[in-house]
């Protein structure tokens, strides 16, 4: 009889499942969500602001887009990001932090 090995792929990270995602959050907020809405100057982006800035960090730091979908899709789950419509947005108690220019992670 064999035994089927059903180790998932975060596993090799040496990482557990909630730790692996939260590491994935935490690159997508402040290597591409952060830097996106300081640069746009409003708390409200489109999917296309979004991927042009994802694509452009994914090329300076040698991630594949994948990775980055993880965390982005955690982030509108745990509702930091907001999707309405056409437009995304960060949450409400955020947008202090926005017009101060702070991180606030």
């Amino acid at each position: 009889m064999k035994i089927q090995n059903h180790k998932k792929s975060y596993l090799k990270y040496e990482k557990g499942r909630y730790a692996y995602s939260a590491d994935r959050r935490r690159l997508v907020w402040e290597n591409v969500m952060w830097p996106l809405i300081t640069d746009l100057h409003k708390s409200y982006f489109i999917l296309k602001e979004y991927q042009t800035k994802r694509n452009e960090i994914c090329k300076n730091k040698s991630i594949t887009p994948r990775q980055v979908s993880g965390g982005f899709i955690s982030l509108v789950n745990s509702g930091v990001i907001i999707h309405q419509d056409e437009l995304y947005s960060i949450h409400y108690k955020l947008i202090p932090y926005m017009k101060k220019r702070v991180d606030p992670s």
